[in-house]
C-alpha cells in the first residue's frame, strides 16, 4: 500500500512554507532538503522508502516548489535561515537531515548559525566541487549526468525548473558558486555520511572524500547511482539513512 502524502503549510517569517509529509506520527523525524531548483517531488521515492518507520518531511525552500519566494533569489545564508525558521516553527530541530546536491550547502550553512537545530545528516552528492566552481563547468556536468538518471526524473526536474523560473535559477546558481562550503564543514559536528553515486559526474569521488574528511564526525560512502540518489537510488540511500537512525536510537 502506497504511503499517503500530506501537504503541510507553516508560516515562517511571513512566508507560507510547504512540506510534503509521509509516515506515522511519533516515528523518528527525518527532514529532506532538495537541491537547486528542485521541490519535494524528486525526494518522494526516498521518502516512501523511509516512511514505514519514520516521519519524513520534504521541505520546499522559498522560491521553489510550492513555497513562494521573494522577488530576489535568496543566497545560501538566506535559504539556511529559512530552513532554521521552519525547523523551529515545526519543532523538528535535531531531526535526521538528508540533503541532496545544493541542499547540502544549505544544511552545512545551517550548522554555522544554528548548530542546535542540527541532527545527524546525510549529504548526498554535495556541491560545489571547489575544483570546478564555475557556471559553465557545472552546466556541462549536469548535462553529462542527465542521461545517467532515471528518465522520469527529467519530467520532474523540468516542471520544478520552470516553476522556479530561469532568473531565480541563474541567481541561485551564482550564490551557490560563491559559497566555499569546504570552509564551513568543521561546524557540522553531528554524525554525518557523505554519499556519492558511483556514476555521478557532478561530484567526483575525490571531492566527496574531501568533504567527508573535513567533517569532525564524517564518513564516506559510495552507492550505485548517479547524482540524484534520492530519486535514482532510493533503496541504497534509505539504507544509509536508516544506519544513522539506528545509531541515534541506540545512543
Amino acid at each position: 500500500m502506497a504511503e499517503v502524502t500530506r501537504a503541510e503549510h507553516t508560516v515562517v517569517a511571513g512566508t507560507r512554507v510547504h512540506a510534503a509529509v509521509l509516515g506515522p506520527e511519533g516515528a523518528p523525524e527525518v527532514v529532506c532538503v532538495p537541491g537547486l531548483g528542485c521541490s519535494h517531488r524528486y525526494f518522494l521515492p526516498l521518502a516512501r522508502r523511509l516512511a514505514p518507520a519514520a516521519r519524513v518531511a520534504v521541505v520546499d525552500l522559498p522560491g521553489f516548489g510550492r513555497t513562494p519566494g521573494p522577488r530576489e533569489a535568496l543566497d545560501v545564508r538566506g535559504l539556511s535561515l529559512a530552513l532554521a525558521g521552519w525547523l523551529r516553527a515545526t519543532n523538528r530541530g535535531g531531526a535526521l537531515l538528508i540533503a541532496n546536491s545544493a541542499g547540502c550547502q544549505v544544511v552545512v550553512d545551517l550548522a554555522v548559525h544554528s548548530p542546535d537545530l542540527l541532527g545527524p545528516a546525510v549529504l548526498a552528492g554535495p556541491t560545489m566541487d571547489r575544483r570546478a566552481r564555475t557556471a559553465w563547468r557545472q552546466v556541462l556536468r549536469l548535462l553529462a549526468d542527465a542521461p545517467r538518471e532515471r528518465p522520469s526524473l527529467s519530467l520532474v526536474a523540468t516542471r520544478d525548473y520552470l516553476g522556479a523560473g530561469p532568473a531565480r535559477m541563474a541567481a541561485t546558481l551564482r550564490h551557490l558558486l560563491a559559497d566555499p562550503v569546504e570552509r564551513k564543514l568543521h561546524h557540522v559536528r553531528t554524525p554525518t555520511v557523505v554519499v556519492r553515486g558511483s556514476r555521478d559526474p557532478i561530484v567526483p569521488r575525490s571531492w566527496a572524500r574531501e568533504v567527508a574528511a573535513l567533517l569532525p564526525n564524517g564518513r564516506f560512502a559510495e552507492v550505485p547511482g548517479a547524482h540524484a540518489l534520492n530519486y535514482s537510488a532510493p533503496d541504497e540511500l534509505a539504507a544509509v539513512a536508516r544506519s544513522l537512525l539506528t545509531r541515534e536510537g541506540s545512543g
